[in-house]
């Protein structure tokens, strides 16, 4: 019904929201900002989250139904924090979509000391949706931003933090969103049985402020990579609008069957294929994304790095 060019208008053409609660994280920019937009203009109230606030009141200050909380994902203490302050509030949610992430930024970490990407992309989210997990009504979603990236690198289990390997901006990221698939994975086997589902999606080539870490050594590499997936028989990236990119969250979290969805890794509005193709770019997902074994020992190493137990 849906493909690569619908929007979010179009995916929620004729769908009533009233009376649903959505939060959405990372609406400070880009496809946050649209997808909370499409979810509010239809009727849900929508909780939007973001580092920045002020920024985050600038880019979404004409949106009804759309109220502001500070969330840093790199700070463990701002996490629990947002969480806290969610939970005294006492309100359920409908639906989950973890939209917010870095991108392929020079070697960092986080204010606990992870590696920058995989301790936002995929540690922030990790302990601040298991954290309101219970906020999450029966028949709720977890719609988890993933990317075709995944397909750079699985995670390292053993060397989560780059300290025995040398680090590499994509692999980072690749890890990072291999980590949100397999988060996905788990956390729908874990919360099922109550009617919550979990799904993972891929929104596409669009162009956010998501790549503003890049360094031009940065871009030359990930140049280098598109051009040789390119003469090795790849197909061509077909970059998106924001809206068309921002059109599968909204799908996932509101339209889709869920049981369609549940444990599954999404793109262009339908649920993709397992590929094994030696590229990078093209559709599908790889099939270690989706091992459930290695979502549990994720979900283990997780909590360890965490300090906390769900």
């Amino acid at each position: 019904m849906f493909n690569a060019k619908s929007t979010t208008d179009e995916v929620l053409a004729g769908v009533d929201l009233m009376g649903k609660r959505i939060l959405v994280t990372g609406v400070s920019a880009g496809m946050g900002v649209e997808i909370a937009r499409a979810l509010a203009s239809h009727g849900a109230h929508v909780v939007g989250t973001a580092r920045d606030l002020a920024k985050a009141r600038t880019t979404t200050g004409g949106i009804a139904n759309l109220e502001l909380i500070e969330l840093d994902l790199a700070s463990l203490a701002g996490v629990r924090a947002a969480a806290d302050a969610l939970h005294a509030r006492a309100e359920p949610f409908d639906a989950v979509i973890a939209n917010a992430g870095v991108m392929a930024g020079e070697f960092g970490k986080t204010l606990d000391g992870f590696e920058m990407q995989f301790g936002t992309n995929h540690l922030g989210h990790f302990a601040f949706v298991n954290r309101i997990a219970p906020l999450l009504r029966r028949g709720g979603r977890l719609v988890m931003v993933s990317s075709g990236g995944h397909r750079f690198a699985d995670v390292d289990l053993d060397d989560p933090g780059f300290e025995k390997t040398c680090y590499e901006p994509f692999v980072a990221y690749g890890r990072s969103k291999t980590a949100n698939i397999l988060f996905a994975v788990e956390f729908d086997r874990r919360h099922r049985d109550r009617g919550v589902r979990a799904t993972a999606i891929h929104p596409g080539g669009v162009a956010t402020e998501l790549g503003r870490h890049m360094t031009p050594e940065t871009v030359q590499a990930l140049t280098e990579t598109l051009e040789a997936d390119l003469r090795a028989g790849a197909p061509p990236i077909e970059y998106k609008s924001i809206p068309q990119g921002a059109a599968t969250s909204v799908w996932a979290a509101v339209v889709a069957p869920a049981d369609a969805v549940g444990g599954r890794y999404c793109e262009d509005c339908g649920v993709a294929e397992i590929s094994e193709a030696n590229w990078v770019t093209g559709g599908g997902v790889r099939a270690y994304a989706l091992d459930p074994e290695r979502a549990k020992a994720l979900w283990a190493l997780s909590e360890k790095m965490v300090g906390e137990t769900f």
